[in-house]
């Protein structure tokens, strides 16, 4: 039961990957010791990330080309392959004990597809998940993807929903491993690009919809949804 539980959303801005990571490596500690869930909402400079299990052939960039596009390039420890951050990429990291749910990190994955296509719905795009297959798609296009990491019940890493980012940088790698895929983005969808605060308060009152959860800024102590 999650009852009375809240839940802290914090909106950094524009931050690079390595100091979000530390971020999510102090909430995971605090978490740990006191429960307190948190949802980071933030965009990253151009960034490819490899998970895990990532393989360095899906990125189709050498170093030179990274080097002109103004991108940098980070193995991590999330689940799923390689993905693209950037701006006008919503990205969301909850760090949240699962336990209080007895659930497990597939439960908690098809949530967050879940809150997204809630969110997408928001706006009028329908999105849809794909058995086997994390992430969001709207059509035949992934439009968000999810990587997640559990350790001992406490989540970290997260997903990344394309509001407006320059498409042009995943052609420099093979989404998520499958190169069968296209991407798009909410902008490509609706035909113009919505605003980025107002995506992340729909992304934080469907997160705290779907998660039974009370969603707090840490500057005030009231509700922002209920």
């Amino acid at each position: 039961m999650t009852a009375n539980l809240t839940c802290t959303v914090e909106k950094p801005g524009l931050v690079d990957y390595d100091g979000a990571l530390a971020m999510q490596r102090q909430a995971v500690e605090d978490c740990r010791s006191d429960g307190q869930a948190r949802l980071f909402l933030l965009e990253h400079p151009h960034t490819y990330t490899l998970g895990a299990r990532g393989d360095t052939g899906h990125l189709l960039a050498d170093e030179e080309r990274l080097l002109l596009l103004g991108a940098s390039l980070r193995r991590t420890d999330r689940g799923g392959d390689i993905t693209y951050h950037g701006p006008g990429q919503l990205v969301g990291y909850p760090i949240v004990n699962l336990k209080r749910w007895h659930e497990g990190p597939r439960w908690y994955v098809r949530s967050l597809e879940q809150v997204l296509i809630e969110t997408l719905a928001d706006s009028g795009i329908e999105g849809r998940s794909v058995d086997g297959r994390p992430g969001v798609w709207a059509g035949d296009s992934k439009i968000a993807a999810i990587g997640v990491r559990v350790s001992r019940g406490i989540t970290s890493h997260g997903f990344a929903l394309n509001v407006d980012p320059d498409l042009e940088y995943f052609s420099h790698i093979v989404p998520c491993g499958l190169p069968d895929i296209t991407v798009t983005s909410m902008a490509r969808e609706l035909g113009k690009a919505p605003q980025m605060p107002d995506v992340m308060d729909t992304v934080s009152a469907v997160f705290g919809r779907v998660f039974d959860l009370k969603m707090v800024s840490p500057d005030r102590e009231e509700a922002m949804v209920g």
